[in-house]
Protein backbone atom coordinates (compact mmCIF):
# COMPACT_ATOMS: atom_id res chain seq x y z
CA UNK A 1 0.00 0.00 0.00
CA UNK A 2 1.55 3.64 -0.71
CA UNK A 3 -0.92 5.10 1.24
CA UNK A 4 -1.62 4.20 4.94
CA UNK A 5 -4.54 5.91 5.27
CA UNK A 6 -7.21 6.35 2.42
CA UNK A 7 -10.33 6.29 1.42
CA UNK A 8 -11.35 4.71 -2.06
CA UNK A 9 -14.73 6.36 -3.32
CA UNK A 10 -17.32 4.29 -5.16
CA UNK A 11 -14.89 1.33 -5.38
CA UNK A 12 -16.51 -0.78 -7.53
CA UNK A 13 -17.27 -4.50 -6.26
CA UNK A 14 -14.96 -7.17 -8.34
CA UNK A 15 -15.67 -11.13 -8.83
CA UNK A 16 -19.75 -10.74 -8.72
CA UNK A 17 -20.19 -9.22 -5.76
CA UNK A 18 -17.05 -9.14 -3.98
CA UNK A 19 -16.44 -9.26 0.06
CA UNK A 20 -13.03 -7.37 -0.15
CA UNK A 21 -14.98 -3.83 -1.47
CA UNK A 22 -18.22 -2.48 -0.82
CA UNK A 23 -19.04 0.17 -3.38
CA UNK A 24 -18.54 3.45 -0.33
CA UNK A 25 -16.05 5.10 1.09
CA UNK A 26 -13.84 3.43 3.04
CA UNK A 27 -10.60 4.27 5.14
CA UNK A 28 -7.90 1.86 4.20
CA UNK A 29 -5.49 1.63 7.85
CA UNK A 30 -2.35 -0.37 7.73
CA UNK A 31 -1.02 -1.47 10.94
CA UNK A 32 1.28 -3.33 12.21
CA UNK A 33 1.00 -6.74 14.61
CA UNK A 34 4.51 -6.49 16.66
CA UNK A 35 6.42 -8.23 19.51
CA UNK A 36 8.94 -10.12 20.67
CA UNK A 37 9.06 -14.30 19.09
CA UNK A 38 6.48 -16.46 20.50
CA UNK A 39 4.30 -13.72 21.75
CA UNK A 40 0.93 -14.44 20.01
CA UNK A 41 1.10 -12.41 16.72
CA UNK A 42 0.07 -15.11 14.23
CA UNK A 43 -2.57 -15.93 16.86
CA UNK A 44 -4.10 -12.42 16.99
CA UNK A 45 -4.10 -11.93 13.35
CA UNK A 46 -5.71 -15.53 12.79
CA UNK A 47 -8.61 -14.59 15.51
CA UNK A 48 -9.32 -10.99 13.57
CA UNK A 49 -9.18 -11.76 10.15
CA UNK A 50 -12.16 -11.32 8.48
CA UNK A 51 -11.02 -13.44 5.62
CA UNK A 52 -8.21 -16.09 5.31
CA UNK A 53 -5.46 -14.86 6.98
CA UNK A 54 -2.10 -14.71 5.22
CA UNK A 55 0.34 -17.15 7.28
CA UNK A 56 4.38 -18.18 6.29
CA UNK A 57 4.74 -20.45 9.77
CA UNK A 58 7.44 -22.93 9.49
CA UNK A 59 8.25 -25.86 11.46
CA UNK A 60 11.31 -25.09 13.96
CA UNK A 61 14.45 -26.85 13.24
CA UNK A 62 16.90 -28.15 15.82
CA UNK A 63 19.24 -25.69 14.30
CA UNK A 64 17.06 -22.86 15.42
CA UNK A 65 17.34 -23.71 18.96
CA UNK A 66 20.63 -22.36 18.58
CA UNK A 67 19.16 -19.19 17.26
CA UNK A 68 15.60 -18.13 18.76
CA UNK A 69 15.45 -18.21 22.64
CA UNK A 70 12.63 -20.20 23.99
CA UNK A 71 13.08 -19.51 27.60
CA UNK A 72 9.47 -19.29 28.12
CA UNK A 73 7.48 -20.88 25.34
CA UNK A 74 8.76 -24.34 25.02
CA UNK A 75 6.00 -25.41 23.91
CA UNK A 76 6.03 -23.51 20.87
CA UNK A 77 7.28 -25.81 17.54
CA UNK A 78 6.31 -23.18 14.57
CA UNK A 79 7.44 -19.94 14.23
CA UNK A 80 6.98 -17.01 11.31
CA UNK A 81 9.80 -16.44 9.05
CA UNK A 82 8.19 -13.63 6.59
CA UNK A 83 4.92 -11.77 7.19
CA UNK A 84 1.36 -12.78 8.68
CA UNK A 85 -1.66 -10.41 6.88
CA UNK A 86 -4.93 -9.88 7.59
CA UNK A 87 -8.06 -7.71 7.77
CA UNK A 88 -10.74 -6.54 9.63
CA UNK A 89 -13.27 -4.06 9.01
CA UNK A 90 -14.60 -1.82 11.68
CA UNK A 91 -17.98 0.22 12.02
CA UNK A 92 -17.57 3.43 9.65
CA UNK A 93 -16.06 1.80 6.71
CA UNK A 94 -12.56 1.57 8.59
CA UNK A 95 -10.81 -1.35 7.13
CA UNK A 96 -7.48 -2.38 8.64
CA UNK A 97 -4.96 -4.03 7.17
CA UNK A 98 -2.98 -5.86 9.46
CA UNK A 99 0.99 -6.96 9.38
CA UNK A 100 2.44 -9.25 11.46
CA UNK A 101 5.90 -8.91 11.23
CA UNK A 102 8.50 -11.65 12.73
CA UNK A 103 10.40 -11.34 16.43
CA UNK A 104 13.65 -12.40 16.00
CA UNK A 105 16.20 -9.70 16.00
CA UNK A 106 17.69 -11.68 12.21
CA UNK A 107 14.55 -10.11 9.98
CA UNK A 108 14.80 -6.26 11.50
CA UNK A 109 15.53 -5.73 7.79
CA UNK A 110 12.19 -7.34 6.63
CA UNK A 111 10.54 -5.19 9.80
CA UNK A 112 11.54 -1.91 7.88
CA UNK A 113 10.54 -3.34 4.54
CA UNK A 114 6.67 -3.88 6.00
CA UNK A 115 6.50 -1.06 8.03
CA UNK A 116 6.75 1.29 5.44
CA UNK A 117 3.37 3.09 4.84
CA UNK A 118 2.09 2.03 8.28
CA UNK A 119 0.57 4.37 11.20
CA UNK A 120 0.85 2.50 14.47
CA UNK A 121 1.56 -0.90 15.90
CA UNK A 122 0.00 -3.19 18.30
CA UNK A 123 2.53 -4.82 20.65
CA UNK A 124 1.64 -7.62 22.18
CA UNK A 125 4.13 -8.84 25.73
CA UNK A 126 4.27 -11.65 27.48
CA UNK A 127 4.37 -11.30 31.37
CA UNK A 128 6.55 -14.21 31.81
CA UNK A 129 9.21 -12.19 29.67
CA UNK A 130 8.42 -8.18 29.52
CA UNK A 131 12.16 -7.72 29.25
CA UNK A 132 11.63 -9.12 25.06
CA UNK A 133 9.36 -6.40 24.38
CA UNK A 134 11.54 -3.49 24.72
CA UNK A 135 13.56 -3.79 21.33
CA UNK A 136 10.18 -4.06 19.95
CA UNK A 137 9.39 -1.13 21.04
CA UNK A 138 12.75 1.16 20.41
CA UNK A 139 12.34 -0.04 16.64
CA UNK A 140 9.26 1.51 16.49
CA UNK A 141 9.68 4.53 18.31
CA UNK A 142 12.82 4.58 16.14
CA UNK A 143 10.35 4.57 13.09
CA UNK A 144 8.13 7.45 14.52
CA UNK A 145 5.11 5.09 14.89
CA UNK A 146 2.43 5.43 17.41
CA UNK A 147 1.51 2.13 19.28
CA UNK A 148 -0.37 0.73 21.52
CA UNK A 149 0.78 -2.61 23.97
CA UNK A 150 -1.37 -5.44 24.23
CA UNK A 151 -0.33 -7.78 27.28
CA UNK A 152 -1.22 -11.26 25.87
CA UNK A 153 -3.05 -13.10 28.83
CA UNK A 154 -1.11 -16.95 28.53
CA UNK A 155 -2.89 -18.93 31.02
CA UNK A 156 0.49 -19.44 33.24
CA UNK A 157 1.53 -16.04 32.86
CA UNK A 158 1.67 -13.88 36.11
CA UNK A 159 -0.71 -11.14 36.34
CA UNK A 160 0.48 -7.53 37.44
CA UNK A 161 -1.63 -4.74 37.50
CA UNK A 162 -1.63 -1.76 34.95
CA UNK A 163 -0.11 0.77 36.96
CA UNK A 164 2.66 -1.97 37.62
CA UNK A 165 3.06 -3.11 34.25
CA UNK A 166 3.44 0.20 32.52
CA UNK A 167 5.80 1.16 34.80
CA UNK A 168 7.98 -2.34 33.74
CA UNK A 169 7.45 -1.55 30.45
CA UNK A 170 8.48 2.04 30.75
CA UNK A 171 5.31 3.49 28.66
CA UNK A 172 4.08 7.23 27.92
CA UNK A 173 0.70 8.08 29.97
CA UNK A 174 -0.75 8.36 26.61
CA UNK A 175 0.64 4.71 25.20
CA UNK A 176 -2.19 2.50 25.61
CA UNK A 177 -2.21 -0.60 27.77
CA UNK A 178 -5.05 -3.66 27.60
CA UNK A 179 -4.94 -6.62 28.99
CA UNK A 180 -6.22 -9.65 25.97
CA UNK A 181 -6.56 -13.44 25.43
CA UNK A 182 -5.01 -13.31 21.59
CA UNK A 183 -7.09 -16.51 20.76
CA UNK A 184 -10.37 -14.57 21.96
CA UNK A 185 -11.79 -12.23 18.81
CA UNK A 186 -13.57 -9.53 21.26
CA UNK A 187 -10.69 -8.97 23.43
CA UNK A 188 -8.38 -8.33 20.09
CA UNK A 189 -10.62 -6.29 18.66
CA UNK A 190 -10.60 -4.43 21.66
CA UNK A 191 -7.17 -4.18 21.46
CA UNK A 192 -7.04 -3.15 18.19
CA UNK A 193 -9.54 -0.57 19.10
CA UNK A 194 -7.16 1.04 21.34
CA UNK A 195 -4.24 1.78 18.91
CA UNK A 196 -6.91 2.81 16.15
CA UNK A 197 -8.56 5.51 18.51
CA UNK A 198 -5.06 6.32 19.59
CA UNK A 199 -2.97 6.64 16.01
CA UNK A 200 -6.48 8.35 14.71
CA UNK A 201 -6.47 10.94 17.20
CA UNK A 202 -2.79 11.90 16.26
CA UNK A 203 -3.31 11.55 12.84
CA UNK A 204 -2.73 15.16 10.96
CA UNK A 205 -6.26 15.90 8.89
CA UNK A 206 -4.48 16.64 5.81
CA UNK A 207 -3.22 12.84 5.61
CA UNK A 208 -6.50 12.02 5.17
CA UNK A 209 -7.65 11.94 1.30
CA UNK A 210 -11.44 12.88 0.83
Amino acid sequence: MDSALSSPSGAPATGGGSMYLSGTDQTLVKLLVAGPFGVGKTTLIRALSETQPLHTEEVMTQSGAFVDDLAGVREKTTTTVAIDFGRLTLPGDLVLYLFGTPGQKRFRPLWQDIARGALGALVLADTRRLADSFEVMDIIEEAGLRYAVAVNTFPDAPNYDSEKLREALDLHPETPLVLCDARDRDQSVDALISLVGHVLAHTPQENQNP
